[in-house]
């Protein structure tokens, strides 16, 4: 029995050393690649192109789940900045290097949307398209309501945005959720666990394309390994069916032009549920479905999100002269 104790409190002692050494390896490989906004409790991360000549419009980036600023930026960034937008991208609260001050509380998209309404205020931003892929799609739809006075246009990409049937996550998410045990559970096991299965989550991601080349070191997807990351990533999904459940039935109060970009593949998302509800809730919404295309339309099909982010900058474009 001795024996056994000493073994396992080794083992314990070996994993969190393990995760510690490895965090600290994570950060020092991909540090903070922008600028920081101060938001009340905090600071909130961004990455930010802006064209030469004159701008078009202003692009605010919403990542989705497990990912950070960069994933957006990388491949929409240049492009939108060659179309004539000024483009910021943030770390949601709690990803990348954004802080999360109200902790637990600010798994909400609501929550999430003061903030970054707030980190907006703060820069000077008074209308903005906002274009928000997979689970930032519930947090950019409450931008568009509850912060319609700074919202021109809406863009969403493989959003989340709908109740989907059982309001089933993949198991780690509930552990690493949860108060103490969600503690335990990120300090031990979730970075070894999860480097050996990055590979395999990025390919289904992707599929039924395979993923960019180089797709990791030029996103740092790896920062969500972080003890403190990993759990608010969690806390985020565990808390998405709850949050869409109250926002759906609001959808049709938006008001802003807007449109929905999908896959017809993919793996992640139920497009049937969440695109097609948004696009038949928002009333001026357009759908645009690419065949073959999985749950990241904004690496695989980059041209056609610009086109829509075109088509929603001449729509508001519009309603603003007239």
């Amino acid at each position: 029995m001795h024996i056994a104790l000493t073994a396992g409190l080794g083992l314990l002692a070996l994993l969190f050393g393990y995760t510690q050494w490895q965090s600290r390896r994570i950060e020092a490989e991909f540090p903070p690649r922008g600028q920081f906004v101060e938001v009340t409790g905090g600071r909130l991360h961004y990455l930010e192109r802006r064209p030469d000549g004159l701008e078009q419009a202003t692009v605010v980036l919403i990542h989705g789940a497990s990912g950070n600023s960069a994933d957006m930026m990388v491949p929409l960034g240049d492009r939108l900045v060659a179309k004539g937008f000024r483009v910021l991208a943030f770390d949601r609260p709690g990803h990348g290097w954004s802080d999360r001050p109200g902790g637990r509380a600010d798994s909400a998209p609501e929550r999430q949307a003061k903030l970054i309404r707030e980190g907006l205020d703060r820069l000077g931003l008074r209308r903005v398209i906002v274009l928000g892929h997979s689970l930032g799609g519930v947090l950019s739809s409450n931008l568009a309501l509850d912060h319609a006075d700074i919202v021109s246009g809406l863009v969403l990409v493989a959003p989340v945005t709908h109740p989907w049937p059982g309001g089933d996550i993949s198991w780690y998410y509930t552990p690493a959720s949860m108060p103490v045990v969600g503690e335990i559970f990120t300090e031990l096991i979730t970075l070894p666990a999860g480097q050996a299965t990055l590979d395999a989550g990025l390919r289904e991601v992707f599929a039924p394309e395979p993923p960019p080349p180089d797709y990791d070191r030029q996103t740092g997807v790896a920062l969500v390994l972080r003890p403190a990351t990993f759990r608010a990533n969690a806390q985020d999904v565990a808390n998405t069916f709850d949050a869409v459940t109250r926002q759906a039935p609001r959808m049709k109060d938006i008001r802003v032009p807007t449109a929905i970009v999908t896959g017809d593949s993919d793996r992640i998302v139920l497009t049937r549920i969440h695109s097609f509800g948004s696009a038949r809730d928002i009333p001026q919404a357009t759908l645009i479905l690419l065949p073959n295309i999985g749950h990241s339309p904004h690496w695989s099909a980059p041209d056609a999100v610009v086109s829509a982010v075109e088509d929603v900058a001449q729509r508001s474009s519009k309603i603003t002269t007239h």
